[in-house]
């Protein structure tokens, strides 16, 4: 059991990679979203980044349960499921437009960049979740990045497509 939960928290043993695991862990989400959004559309991301979080409540707490270390570096499914968040404008934009998902890249980069951003950050409500110091918390911080992540990445495709100027 404690190697299945290890291998959901560590997103296949991703989060092992140094230096910044969290990196990589958002960088593996990356060709793994765009694979369930290609051929699953917008709503299968959605339905993968569910799942993700549940797998990853379950497996972060499992792994932090009785540590005094309640988010060690290695655990990544939490950016995994923050970063597949930030790419649900690409995906549905994508498939609301019938364009293909590869043609989108430069969204593709600012759902990463901005991600990331706000993941290391942590402004407001993201450190507000981080602080919380249970596995929720883990999890949280970064689907609420995530969700700050997809709101600049609609405002940039609006202002990209003009529809926001």
């Amino acid at each position: 059991m404690k190697a299945i939960t290890h291998g959901i928290a560590t997103f296949f043993w991703v989060g092992h990679l140094r230096p910044a695991p969290g990196t990589w862990g958002s960088l593996a989400a990356l060709p793994a979203g765009y694979a369930i959004a290609h051929y699953t559309g917008f709503w299968g991301l959605l339905v993968a980044t569910i799942t993700a979080f549940a797998l990853g409540l379950w497996a972060t707490g499992e792994e932090t349960r009785g540590k005094a270390d309640h988010d060690p570096s290695e655990i990544v499914i939490d950016e995994v499921a923050g970063q597949w968040i930030a790419l649900f404008p690409v995906a549905y934009g994508a498939g609301m437009m019938g364009a293909d998902l590869w043609r989108l890249w430069p969204e593709w980069v600012a759902a990463f960049l901005f991600f990331r951003l706000f993941d290391i950050w942590k402004p407001w409500l993201v450190g507000w979740a981080d602080r919380r110091g249970d596995a929720l918390g883990v999890m949280l911080d970064d689907v609420i990045a995530g969700v700050f992540a997809a709101v600049v990445v609609t405002l940039l495709a609006g202002l990209a497509h003009g529809v926001l100027m």
